[in-house]
């Protein structure tokens, strides 16, 4: 690659120097919890420098000796204007409007946010979102959101795979706190290794993501923000039981060592020991498992020389049993006395995060990223053995500053990549090393109110993908009040890690075949794709409510695609694909405060997902083309002077047929039809919040009890040609209840 390119993408751009004012903005509602105004407008009067509070109400802006007058403005709240004598930290209430265009708006901070002024369609997931439900763990974190589809991957492991746009995790960069984390070996169980109460907000961005965070992005984003020693409770207890027998223990322990040190212990267990046969097949509905999780979280903070830094080091042993009532692991292992399967997992990680803002300059900072995992599982599924073990290390270095004002902002840095994949299928052993280096550019324009551009350009050296260029464009325009259109285009490459990508295959008798050769993995060529996306978002006020309206669109197209084919019952073929493959996404989304204390959310979406397979163009198997949420929210009131009140939280989904992949060679009574019953679940939580410190909640999924009657095709049989424990498209176990209770001490 010509090197002038690196440096184009790296060269200095003039800088200026300023001061800054910081600050945090707060809803003036209640004061007793201090909710900060995620979107709030701040910019100095008489000039179009400005920004808009994160998700927390926090915001940064530029000073100069001339500017003296800040406003702020929120929808629905009085508009403020600040005298500001010099650069410092401000924390202001904004009071609730009393008249806005003739209508009282009144509603509450939304738990789940969407901006009108970012360029990027990102939706913004609090704390406050994750608890409406149990939220085990990340995979358990999406149930309230109808922009993720989740469902299980298969009948035997317990595994929830979720979907974005309609294609699976794979084609998701999925993040913890901006470093790649679930990927390679731990893509197939990985969002399960990331306990819900260490997640403090989660982003999802759809479409084209950012260059900053890498290559491999093609349907979207997903970043989950861990809470930080600073700011955790000292000590946080959650206890969760389930009528399942499932029971799980999260304790934080955050300790301040000094002005500018604080650390974390986070302890999570988990366990099921029970065996449920609902549907009478033999099998385990659910597997038996024992988790252990440990975090140590270290932040560093020196806010007057602008250094910030976290250090965290993790270690997890996760254990799974499944199969067979009968099947005992220490005589029936391997042999066709009985079938079952056992996954056990270690894993340890180290990551950093360090940041440098130049006092002086505050539009000058400097990040340094890095991480190191050691991943290694051991498993088996009846006959078939998979063991896989995968280092990797990643480094990201990030410059950020403004050319001229802070309308104008630019990221740009160097990237590192490291994995190193031994894996042992059957009686085959693969192994490869992957490593790539990369620069990147981004530029980001702010008009604040009426147009947002962010364009990124990212080159890469990768030894087994090549050399190429990966481009990144998200725009936003709001022609009228309360309005955000937006657009983007992006391209992604990754290389499909077959195996562990599609472990559910081992659950089956089916013959694993890789048709192609001479590519640089498994001998199959890199995957590419294309997204392009539309989006519009309004907000309006109804019978004196506040309330928005999204609808977007999304299409992935495929260049080159490894296609996995389950037409065949007694085969899953792996090929290059040639011809189209495409996942084409609608969806419309409202969110409307209907009473005080009370909101609603619902959505529609329509996916139209299609690969060329070596029998025709198909829709890809299990994925329904239209899907209904609902969700509506209640919480009783509460103020300074009524601590204790009561949430309540139901969500219904309900998903149209699937198609079934082809059974038709199969013996008739091992036939199944072209596509499935239709899906339809609600599930609910009752929380009470007694004080600040102590809470108690109590749940149901899938209230209706709705059971797909037989998810293992030839479970009679299961070591013939017929068995297959893949056709799941909807719950195995019935109704779930659960409660649990919190605890916190400041």
């Amino acid at each position: 690659m010509n090197k002038k390119i690196y440096i184009l993408i790296l060269f200095p751009v003039f800088l200026f120097s300023q001061e800054k004012i910081t600050g945090k903005i707060l809803d003036a509602y209640d004061k007793t919890q201090e909710i900060g105004l995620a979107g709030a407008n701040v910019y100095w009067l008489g000039t179009e420098v400005g920004t808009v509070t994160d998700i927390d109400g926090n915001f940064t802006l530029s000073y100069k000796p001339e500017y003296n007058k800040l406003v702020i403005s929120y929808v629905g709240f009085k508009t403020n204007t600040l005298t500001i004598t010099g650069p410092k930290n401000i924390v202001h209430w904004l009071e609730p409007s009393d008249n806005l265009d003739a209508v009282t708006v009144k509603s509450r901070k939304q738990t789940t946010a969407k901006s009108y002024y970012k360029s990027a369609n990102v939706i913004n997931v609090s704390s406050a979102e994750l608890l409406k439900a149990a939220c085990c763990n990340l995979s358990e974190s999406f149930e309230t959101n109808p922009s993720i589809d989740v469902n299980f991957a298969d009948a035997m492991t317990g595994t929830r795979q979720i979907k974005m746009l309609g294609l699976t995790s794979p084609y998701i960069l999925i993040a913890t706190e901006n470093i790649p984390s679930i990927r390679g070996a731990s893509q197939a169980y990985g969002l399960s290794f990331i306990p819900g109460t260490w997640v403090e907000s989660i982003q999802i961005t759809k479409g084209a993501g950012s260059v900053v965070n890498g290559f491999e992005s093609i349907a979207g984003q997903i970043n989950a923000e861990l809470v930080k020693p600073s700011t955790d409770d000292k000590l946080f207890v959650n206890l969760y039981g389930a009528s399942s027998e499932r029971l799980e223990l999260n304790t934080h322990i955050n300790t301040k060592v000094s002005d500018k040190w604080h650390t974390g212990l986070y302890i999570h267990g988990n366990t099921h020991n029970g065996e449920h046969d609902v549907n009478d097949d033999g099998f385990l509905d659910m597997p038996k498992f024992n988790q252990i999780n440990l975090m140590n979280r270290w932040q560093y903070t020196d806010t007057e020389k602008g250094f910030v830094s976290f250090i965290n080091l993790k270690f997890l042993n996760d254990e799974k049993q499944t199969g067979e009532l009968d099947f005992n692991p220490d005589t029936d292992k391997l042999t066709t006395n009985s079938w079952g399967s056992e996954i056990d997992t270690k894993r340890y990680e180290i990551s950093t995060k360090f940041a440098y803002v130049n006092p002086e300059i505050p539009w000058q900072s400097i990040g340094v990223q890095t991480a190191f995992s050691s991943h290694k599982q051991e498993s088996y599924f009846g006959l078939n053995t998979y063991d896989i073990t995968h280092n990797s290390l990643y480094a990201n270095a990030i410059y950020n500053s403004i050319i001229s004002d802070s309308r104008h902002k630019i990221k740009t840095g160097v990237s590192y990549t490291y994995d190193h994949y031994d894996e042992f299928v059957n009686t085959a052993d693969y192994e490869r090393t992957e490593n790539s280096v990369g620069a990147f550019f981004e530029y980001s324009f702010d008009n604040l109110e009426l147009f947002n551009l962010t364009a990124g350009i990212r080159v890469d050296h990768h030894n087994l993908l090549g050399e190429f260029i990966t481009p990144r464009v998200h725009a936003r325009y709001s022609p009228w009040s309360k309005s955000a259109f937006r657009a983007s285009f992006g391209r992604g490459k990754r290389s499909a890690n077959i195996f562990t990508e599609n472990q559910q295959m081992f659950s089956t008798s089916r013959q694993i075949n890789i048709l192609d050769a001479g590519g640089s993995v498994y001998g199959l060529a890199p995957e590419i794709a294309w997204n392009y996306g539309f989006s519009y978002l309004q907000g309006f006020n109804l019978l004196g409510r506040k309330a928005d309206i999204t609808l977007d669109y999304y299409k992935t197209d495929f260049k080159n695609q490894i296609v996995v084919d389950w037409e065949t019952p007694t085969e899953i073929n792996f090929y290059n694909l040639e011809g189209k493959s495409f996942a084409n996404s609608f969806q419309a989304e409202l969110n409307y405060n209907v009473f005080e204390h009370v909101d609603l959310r619902m959505a529609y979406k329509f996916y139209d997902v299609k690969t060329d397979y070596n029998s025709g163009r198909l829709e890809r198997p299990l994925t329904p083309k239209h899907r209904v949420f609902a969700n509506i929210g209640y919480e009783t009131e509460h103020n300074e002077t009524k601590l204790g009140f009561w949430k309540f939280d139901t969500t219904f989904n309900w998903l149209s047929d699937q198609r079934y992949a082809n059974t038709s060679s199969n013996p008739i009574e091992y036939q199944l039809p072209e596509r499935t019953p239709t899906v339809a679940t609600l599930n609910a939580q009752i929380t009470k919040v007694f004080s600040p410190k102590f809470e108690l909640y109590l749940g149901g999924e899938n209230i209706t009890n709705l059971r797909q009657s037989n998810p293992i095709l030839g479970a009679d049989d299961p070591f013939g040609a017929n068995f297959d424990s893949t056709f799941v498209y909807g719950p195995i176990f019935g109704s779930m209840y659960y409660a649990g209770l919190r605890y916190r001490l400041y």
